[in-house]
């Protein structure tokens, strides 16, 4: 079974997903249903986090990191794992200006995406803004060149706007952790509905023992990182894996699905999406068992 999958060159995404893409684990037959199941071989796409959120709603992949965001228009028909997503505390977006006392609500502000979940966080804390979608590593550049007057920023560049001249007007995770009291869910790892419950199982152990593997060998991929960190220096790249693959990376546990679900219903009753469909995630480890049979 050759299946399409996506993430981003992020360093958070290819340490996670090194050593599931090297090959170097292996399905057991217990884990692949029995000794005739066909195995699982995933054919990988690195993109930036738009275009994964772009490529999942044509349908082009079938196993994708997707914006927490973007899963509300995809929830109907993909499942989310999990493992192998990023959400956590002092972990979100920041809007920048070069002016520390700009008004945004009267300029333009440059976003990394329609529907990422920073997207959403912004229009939650200041609704009707005026946006122009920027590729996300142009945005600092951007804003400090006058283009912009602020600059929605996400991954290593939390670490990096002060090198721009750039100011941090708000940090969008500690508004959305101080109104909500919940995780900032960011993405998470969407798998097709129609591939069925024992390939999602499936695909649940997998990328939860890739990530495992990362854990304790993490030696083994740091030159698959550094090979796809955009010229990013080596300690900018370990703040980034310690910020962004935590605890709730291997298992998202009960208090991220509920951050999750929070953000969503934000969205949907916004009117952004329909309402959740029940089962947003995955079965947990002890639920699996009884998917066996299950095609």
């Amino acid at each position: 079974m050759r299946l399409r999958l996506g993430y981003s060159p992020c360093p958070n995404d290819t340490f996670i997903f090194h050593a599931l893409q090297a090959g170097l684990l292996r399905e057991t037959p217990a884990q692949a249903g029995g000794p005739g199941e066909e195995p699982i071989e995933l054919e990988v796409e690195l993109m930036d986090i738009d275009a994964l959120n772009q490529a999942a709603m044509a349908g082009e992949l079938d196993v994708a990191k997707v914006s927490y965001h973007a899963y509300g228009y995809l929830a109907a028909d993909w499942v989310l794992l999990r493992s192998g997503g990023a959400l956590g505390r002092g972990v979100g977006p920041l809007v920048v200006a070069r002016d520390p006392h700009v008004d945004v609500t009267h300029g333009v502000v440059a976003v990394p995406g329609g529907t990422t979940t920073a997207k959403l966080l912004l229009a939650l804390w200041r609704d009707g803004l005026r946006t122009e979608v920027e590729r996300y590593d142009r945005i600092m550049p951007g804003v400090a060149e006058g283009l912009y007057d602020a600059g929605l920023i996400i991954h290593e560049s939390r670490f990096t706007y002060p090198r721009y001249g750039l100011h941090a007007l708000c940090d969008l995770g500690a508004w959305w952790e101080g109104t909500t009291g919940r995780l900032v869910p960011l993405g998470a790892i969407a798998v097709k509905r129609s591939l069925g419950p024992r390939v999602v199982a499936r695909l649940e152990a997998l990328v939860r023992a890739s990530l495992e593997h990362a854990f304790a060998h993490p030696e083994d991929s740091s030159d698959y990182v550094a090979e796809h960190a955009q010229e990013m220096e080596e300690d900018v790249r370990r703040q980034h894996i310690e910020l962004y693959v935590n605890e709730y990376s291997l298992d998202v546990g009960p208090e991220g699905e509920a951050a999750a679900r929070e953000l969503l219903e934000r969205g949907a009753a916004r009117g952004l999406f329909a309402p959740l469909p029940r089962d947003v995630f995955a079965p947990g480890a002890a639920s699996l068992a009884g998917t066996a049979g299950e095609g």
